[in-house]
């Protein structure tokens, strides 16, 4: 699916003239960045220009190994100015960075190309003195997008919501606003982060940068609600967006945010099943959330569920933790399990389930004789007391092993 590549919000005409202004005076290329090292607005060059800035200007944003270099010196929390030193592998030329901060908040990264990796006395001073009005000025042009975005989260979260009437209202005020079409398929993705070392704000940044470049490409419109920890990514289209679109666009965000985010931060992605326009977009929230507890707890998905492929195991998640544990296994399969041949048995089982309980396909998958296969089946039901022609016995073995599944997917998660 193809995104439409988007920039941070690009700086206003007066934090240009700010930075212009300070550019000239010093002779050096001067940029703005956000806390994601993503460009706000950046000066004239004065000859110090490097692959990385030329780049970063022609993208609206730095490659995801110059992000990660840069945050990975630690910029975020830096008290005080310092120098970035520059790579020649990445093409980047050292550069002074200062964090902009409003009472401990940090707002963006001042930089100042300096090739030669140090700046005199009187360029820091001519840099301290101009940073108080270009924080000023950073911070003003981001309330005025703040407010917007809140009221729109706001939104959002009323449409993604259980209450019925602050459903509709939400879908009201999204088509009267102009924000989304009236589109006839909808879809839900949520992204969510369990842990994370970042500086406070930082995952919020993350999550944005992450899913903004796909709130309109040419197959949907979309729009986003985030959290200190999450966030849903909601878009409606004419055509049903396909599974492998929605596995490439989350497998974009999961990359994404390795660049942006600590590898502590584990993010995982769920994806909904599409439904029928705005008004039943709310499933597809709840589908999605049931997909991301799935990447949680099950390695295999590599961080990405979808509701669409989840199958029985959809049913299972739905269970409170606390609930989701080993006394959920029926007495039968526990039988099965504790016997002797517990383990042979188990795959036998699993396969002849998988298999809907044909034979020939199943001897085949085993690679065994059927006359062998037979003789297994019948211990499987002596020691369980099952008959395995029952459907609803098979469904009580099939659950039991799905709900297994999941108990030692969760056992054996490494942590992180």
């Amino acid at each position: 699916m193809g995104e439409r590549r988007q920039r941070i919000r690009v700086g206003s005409d007066a934090l240009q003239e700010l930075i212009e202004e300070l550019a000239a005076r010093l002779r050096r290329s001067v940029v703005v960045d956000d806390p994601l090292v993503r460009l706000i607005c950046s000066s004239q060059h004065f000859g110090d220009e490097d692959p990385v800035r030329i780049r970063s200007l022609l993208r609206g944003r730095a490659d995801d190994e110059i992000i990660r270099y840069v945050l990975d010196q630690g910029v975020a929390r830096w008290p005080k100015p310092d120098f970035v030193r520059g790579r020649d592998d990445l093409g980047l030329l050292t550069r002074y960075c200062v964090p902009l901060r409003e009472r401990g908040e940090l707002l963006g990264l001042l930089m100042v190309v300096a090739p030669e990796g140090t700046l005199t006395q009187a360029e820091t001073d001519t840099v301290a003195q101009a940073v108080p009005a270009i924080t000023a000025q950073l911070r003003a042009d981001q309330r005025a997008a703040d407010t917007e975005e809140l009221d729109l989260n706001e939104t959002l979260h009323a449409l993604l919501g259980s209450g019925e009437a602050a459903r509709a209202a939400a879908r009201r005020r999204l088509l009267d606003g102009g924000l989304l079409p009236d589109a006839p398929h909808a879809v839900v993705s949520v992204v969510q982060v369990s842990r994370s070392v970042e500086p406070p704000g930082q995952v919020e940044s993350a999550l944005r940068a992450a899913l903004e470049r796909f709130l309109r490409t040419r197959s949907a419109d979309g729009a986003m609600a985030v959290t200190a920890d999450g966030a849903a990514l909601l878009q409606v289209s004419t055509q049903p967006l396909t599974a492998r679109d929605l596995a490439d666009q989350a497998t974009a965000v999961r990359e994404a945010l390795a660049a942006y985010l600590d590898a502590s931060a584990a993010p995982v992605i769920g994806i909904g099943g599409t439904q029928d326009g705005l008004a039943d977009a709310w499933t597809s929230h709840a589908q999605a959330l049931v997909a991301a507890r799935a990447a949680r707890r099950l390695p295999h998905l590599k961080g990405i569920g979808a509701w669409e492929s989840l199958g029985e195991l959809a049913v299972l998640l739905q269970l409170p933790d606390h609930a989701l544990n080993a006394s959920l296994l029926p007495r039968p399969l526990r039988l099965l399990l504790d016997s002797p041949v517990g383990p042979r048995l188990e795959g036998t089982l699993r396969c002849f389930l998988e298999h809907a309980g044909s034979i020939p396909r199943t001897a085949e998958a085993l690679r065994i004789h059927r006359t062998s296969l037979y003789y297994r089946l019948r211990q499987i039901q002596e020691i369980t007391g099952l008959d395995l022609d029952r459907g609803g016995d098979r469904l009580v073995l099939h659950l039991g092993l799905r709900t297994r599944e999941l108990l030692q997917a969760q056992t054996a998660e490494p942590a992180v």
